[in-house]
């Protein structure tokens, strides 16, 4: 993590582990699945010296994308995920959102496809698509820090469940096999619940 300092909030009902990652050199921030709680989020931005410059969704569910759209408007960002998940951002069944009670969608201001190569606050990304937990999850690869926010794609020893609309455990384990698992063993991962593991670590223990 050369350029990279990394916060984690942990926020909302299931503990979802919110990213903000910092450039050391520029002071530009990116916001990685803003679960809820806005203002809690924008107090750490404030005391991390940060401007944010985007919001990145791994995925289109409600504990992903809570705070996205006060944050948007908060900070005048763009709000970025992949093409292949408008269908669940946009539908409150899909999104799950109707489990609280609001229901509501979501639009992106800027979309990604496979393989897309952004520079964002100054790192270099690599887009990954990466379905089974939903058609259009998304991993986002930093090559020069050694790091993956990999969303409910892969968990430290587990994956994220394939049973909510457009999962599918045939797809999560061939993201895993021919996409996740090909990264350097090094590659540090940051997922969107619990800890922090490695490629190297799942390779070898992740029963999936």
């Amino acid at each position: 993590m050369n350029q990279l300092q990394l916060e984690t909030l942990v926020l909302g009902p299931v503990s979802t582990n919110c990213y903000l990652a910092k450039n050391r050199e520029t002071g530009a921030l990116l916001i990685i699945d803003p679960a809820d709680r806005a203002d809690a989020i924008a107090r750490r931005i404030t005391g991390m010296g940060a401007a944010p410059e985007a919001i990145l969704l791994t995925h289109g569910h409600f504990d992903h994308i809570g705070a996205a759209m006060e944050l948007k408007k908060r900070f005048g960002i763009p709000i970025c995920a992949l093409d292949k998940e408008q269908e669940v951002l946009s539908d409150p069944v899909k999104n799950l959102t109707f489990w609280n009670g609001s229901g509501y969608g979501l639009t992106a201001d800027r979309y990604f496809a496979d393989g897309d190569e952004a520079t964002l606050a100054g790192f270099r990304i690599a887009v990954l698509h990466t379905p089974g937990h939903t058609a259009g999850s998304a991993c986002y690869y930093l090559p020069e820090e050694k790091v993956l926010f990999s969303g409910d794609t892969l968990f430290h020893c587990s994956v994220g469940r394939t049973d909510f609309p457009t999962g599918s455990m045939g797809d999560i384990h061939r993201s895993l096999h021919e996409k996740l698992f090909l990264l350097p063993d090094e590659t540090d991962v940051f997922p969107g619940h619990d800890a922090a593991t490695t490629i190297q670590y799942e390779k070898r223990f992740n029963p999936y």
